[in-house]
């Protein structure tokens, strides 16, 4: 059920749309070998774009910080969900629409970028709210709006991601808040970010390409976003995604690729040879045994990550339940 490609992704695609956390950088820190793999996909053609749900902080800042870790990037390199979301408003309401902002400096910019007004929640001239990450918005005006939605006001949320990394841990994130409102409310907004198609189109849109590859970390957020828009992915595994919810991926999660890290772009792809009951690739062989999953073999830690997955969504499939992983360690890359 993966992909084959007989030439390095870098080659194969123009466009790669990277996902920020957990695939160019973790925390603060670029992700190991990160920059080096990024500037040689530039050198064999690829374009690349930064693309991210986080709707806080302007492209202009995103760019400074990826030029901190080493990494080349202007800001018309990054795109983000309050961009997306402003395309979203100004396609409907046109230039000069007064909009209530529920967010931060990112999504404020991107609105006045798109000709748009941003107002206070109370404005009565409002032709819609849009709601994005935001510190400092008050619970009063999160209340008022959730009121005004309710009574009919269009509403266009940057993402539902329910949790954001800080500097003290893994917090709650914009989703929270969108729950909150949809509850109240009644009302499923207009969502922006991934996996929702907005920022994806945005992306092709800004930056180009004919040939577009998205490479995320997460299931699913990068991976159905790719598959709703009808585009191929790659996985990497230095983010959130582990054995566990490989093998439990729903086919809308499932990648066209999977490799450990940004190496990846520059390697070609085989695809595991199928077996009655598993999978078989460069040494590794995956099976299911009384519900186990069992790996036998060498080869390359790629390799088996692909017959893993391809056995175990072939026993997903089947019987509708995860495989067991407990016991069974990945080989380090």
């Amino acid at each position: 059920m993966l992909g084959r490609s007989e030439e390095p992704l870098a080659t194969s695609y123009d466009l790669a749309m990277l996902d920020l956390d957990g695939v160019v950088y973790v925390g603060g820190e670029a992700v190991s070998g990160a920059p080096e793999h990024l500037a040689a996909a530039r050198e064999a053609g690829m374009r690349l774009a930064f693309i991210t749900n986080n709707a806080s902080r302007p492209p202009g800042r995103v760019a400074e910080h990826l030029r901190e870790l080493g990494i080349a990037a202007e800001e018309t390199d990054v795109v983000t969900s309050a961009q997306a979301a402003a395309r979203v408003l100004a396609d409907r309401l046109g230039r000069g629409a007064r909009v209530v902002l529920l967010g931060a400096s990112g999504l404020e910019t991107a609105l006045a970028e798109e000709g748009l007004v941003p107002v206070l929640v109370g404005d009565d001239d409002a032709k819609a709210v849009v709601t994005g990450y935001g510190p400092d918005v008050l619970w009063r005006d999160i209340m008022r709006a959730a009121v005004r939605v309710r009574e009919g006001l269009w509403w266009v949320a940057s993402n539902t991601d329910m949790t954001i990394p800080t500097a003290y841990g893994v917090a709650p994130g914009h989703g929270v808040l969108v729950e909150t409102i949809r509850a109240f409310s009644g009302v499923d907004p207009v969502v922006a970010g991934k996996p929702e198609r907005p920022l994806l189109d945005e992306t092709i849109r800004r930056v180009g390409g004919d040939r577009p590859l998205m490479v995320g970390d997460r299931l699913d957020t990068d991976i159905e976003g790719a598959t709703k828009v009808g585009i191929d992915s790659l996985l990497v595994l230095t983010g959130v995604t582990g054995l566990a919810e490989l093998v439990a991926a729903r086919p809308e999660e499932r990648p066209t690729y999977v490799a450990a890290d940004l190496a990846g772009l520059h390697e070609a792809h085989p695809a595991p040879e199928a077996a009655e009951q598993g999978a078989s690739l460069g040494g590794w062989t995956a099976g299911v045994a009384s519900g186990r999953l069992t790996v036998e073999g060498d080869g390359s830690a790629d390799d088996w990550w692909r017959v893993v997955a391809s056995a175990s969504w072939q026993y997903l499939d089947a019987g509708g339940e995860p495989v067991d992983v407990d016991g069974v360690e990945p080989p380090l890359p």
